[in-house]
């Protein structure tokens, strides 16, 4: 046999040796399996460590955001009637100027107090005009059928020209504000004719 052949035949008996013996593939397998399985197991350790961080951080945010808005919202409240007096400012400062005005020296008291009526009068328009900017509205009462959730009646009168059960005369006027009685107007009803 030449040496080429004996080369041969030794490697083929050791081939049929490593194939006879069992587990030395299934090793090398079972090692390779471990080493990514470990990865796995690694990636989603760091996945849930990556995750359980954003829910952290978006809790914290969202606590944040829940402190804003509490302090934002009581600001408001708190804050909430600013608009109404600071329109109403103006009127009390036309009203400081009409009694300033009633109170000069060297003018005819007849003529102070038609100035101060007609100062007076102005004003009682312009805060009017205020009340209806911010919807605050009266309640139109005398002549109109008597209605307890907007009048509040004080007396029953008789009367010639208005009939029964209407508004005679109102002694305070009533207010709306949007949609919702502010006040009730305080009226006398009318009973119906006078008896003979």
């Amino acid at each position: 046999m030449s040496e080429e052949k004996k080369q041969e035949e030794i490697l083929e008996e050791f081939n049929s040796i490593g194939e006879d013996l069992p587990g030395i593939d299934d090793a090398k397998e079972q090692t390779i399996e471990e080493d990514s399985l470990e990865q796995q197991l690694a990636n989603a350790l760091a996945d849930a460590e990556e995750q359980r961080d954003q829910k952290m951080r978006l809790a914290a945010e969202f606590e944040n955001y829940k402190k804003r808005m509490m302090r934002e919202k009581t600001a408001v409240i708190k804050y909430a009637g600013e608009p109404v007096f600071r329109e109403i400012l103006a009127t009390v400062d036309n009203l400081e100027r009409a009694i300033a005005q009633g109170e000069a020296e060297g003018v005819d008291a007849e003529q102070g107090l038609s100035a101060l009526i007609e100062g007076v009068q102005l004003i009682l328009k312009s805060l009017v005009t205020t009340l209806e900017k911010f919807e605050v509205t009266s309640i139109e009462s005398v002549g109109e059928l008597f209605d307890p959730s907007n009048h509040e009646a004080l007396t029953m009168e008789a009367s010639d020209t208005v009939p029964a059960n209407h508004v005679l005369n109102e002694f305070e006027k009533g207010y709306q504000y949007k949609d919702r009685l502010l006040r009730a107007a305080k009226v006398i009803v009318s009973s119906g004719e006078k008896a003979e």
